[in-house]
């Protein structure tokens, strides 16, 4: 299928569910994009897939008694970062460690949750793949109020995070209400990862969240730069992997996240300054500008003076 077709299939009032889907698709991707760039600072990943995990009993909630998807995961997801936030003042027990215990939790409540349910397989096959052909209307509207409230409180809290995220004891010297920020930054997360549940599924959102901004961090040393480039490089990904989905019947989540990936492969190869194949090309260079590079005559020192 060409590109031109696949926009006149968007435009097409027989299918409908198809322009909701790239909608979803897009603003999630951008939304986890901005948040990622965070994560990918701090180096918790991990969170990540935690919060992915830990909505799972709010979802299977949801499912039991008919109510929204999103507004159950988001509910349980805020609750278990809330958790992981107190407890990890506490030093004595590292932040990665109390992700684990609560992931593990949630994801076992959800689970016990869940099959008490009649016709419960069907649903957590969604949760786990996505389904994002099938998605309401107050969802989409769910989402994209919600993603801009995420993007409102990141361009408030911008410096701050940034602050927290490259040195927390600085920051905490600085005045600055870390345990506040952390709190605020894991709800963020959380956030972004239940928008992005129906698009991608919970076994893929964590790609979601941080292939786009690794690889903005391999293509720039410019912050400002790199909270632009994440969010490009998430909805473009989302736009082609929808498209490759469309045209070859493919799982719409798992070709996000490929081409996500093939992405990020590229700027770990060609990067303009921190590529595999940019690095080599320039040591390369340098050596044969120092093997060209013509010696000094050496000066003789003469007898004495004419």
């Amino acid at each position: 299928m060409s590109i031109t077709d696949f926009f006149t299939d968007l435009l097409n009032p027989d299918l409908a569910f198809l322009p909701k889907a790239l909608a979803m698709a897009v603003m999630s991707s951008v939304v986890c994009g901005v948040v990622g760039c965070y994560v990918v600072l701090r180096g918790m990943a991990f969170i990540g897939d935690a919060v992915a995990h830990a909505v799972f009993p709010g979802i299977a909630v949801a499912f039991v008694f008919q109510g929204s998807l999103v507004l159950g995961g988001a509910v349980a997801g805020v609750a278990t970062a809330l958790l992981i936030a107190i407890f990890s003042q506490n030093r004595r027990v590292k932040e990665d460690s109390l992700i684990g215990v609560f992931l593990v939790a949630a994801f076992a409540l959800g689970i016990v949750i869940i099959s008490q349910a009649p016709g419960y397989a069907g649903s957590l096959q969604q949760f786990l793949f996505g389904a994002i052909t099938g998605i309401p209307d107050r969802d989409l509207y769910l989402v994209g109020g919600t993603g801009l409230v995420i993007l409102g409180l990141v361009l408030a809290l911008h410096k701050e995070f940034v602050a927290v995220c490259l040195d927390r004891e600085m920051s905490r010297s600085m005045g600055l209400p870390v345990f506040w920020l952390d709190i605020v930054l894991y709800v963020l997360v959380t956030l972004a990862v239940v928008i992005s549940l129906q698009t991608i599924g919970n076994i893929l959102v964590l790609a979601l969240l941080i292939t786009p901004a690794a690889a903005a961090r391999l293509l720039t040393d410019r912050l400002g730069v790199m909270m632009l480039l994440a969010p490009a490089i998430g909805g473009g990904s989302a736009l082609i992997g929808l498209y490759l989905s469309w045209s070859y019947d493919l799982p719409v989540g798992g070709t996000i996240v490929l081409v996500a990936t093939a992405v990020f492969l590229a700027s770990w190869l060609w990067a303009p300054r921190h590529g595999l194949f940019t690095k080599r090309w320039r040591a390369v260079r340098a050596d044969e500008r120092s093997e060209g590079a013509v010696p000094k005559r050496e000066v003789a020192v003469g007898g004495g003076a004419q």
